[in-house]
């Protein structure tokens, strides 16, 4: 993936499920973490958005779950901006051990820009196209 931004955690005892592994739905956590941490070294910060009013809400997640994350594992959430159209943004992710490489996830996040007001989706502002590197 080109134009990427890495994202370190330490894998918790608390997001380990009874399985002895990382639960599913903690990868979503770690993706938003990833995407706003992502936004924040753009310039883009939660402050930012509320104070323009606009911002991002997730409509999809897609991941596909390929080997287990466990306590203590240190991982790096790799992800880019795919595209931005009129209303939308795609996330790409890609989840990695970091000691031996291996990946764990790749996933999507497809993203509506909406009106923090109305809840509508609104159009992309050119300054926030304008602000993530896109491949091109």
């Amino acid at each position: 993936m080109s134009n990427v931004f890495q994202y370190p955690h330490v894998v918790t005892q608390d997001e380990i499920d009874e399985q002895g592994h990382a639960n599913n739905v903690v990868y979503v956590g770690w993706m938003q973490d990833a995407a706003v941490a992502h936004s924040a070294t753009l310039g883009w910060t939660a402050q930012r958005y509320l104070d323009m009013g606009k911002g991002w809400v997730a409509r999809s997640h897609k991941i596909e779950y390929l080997r287990p994350a466990f306590a203590g594992d240190e991982i790096i959430v790799e992800t880019r901006v795919a595209d931005m159209k009129k209303v939308t943004s795609k996330r790409l992710y890609r989840i990695v051990r970091r000691h031996d490489g291996e990946l764990l996830a790749t996933a999507e996040t497809h993203w509506a820009f909406i009106n923090y007001e109305t809840g509508r989706p609104t159009r992309i502002p050119e300054e926030i196209i304008h602000g993530y590197p896109l491949d091109d």
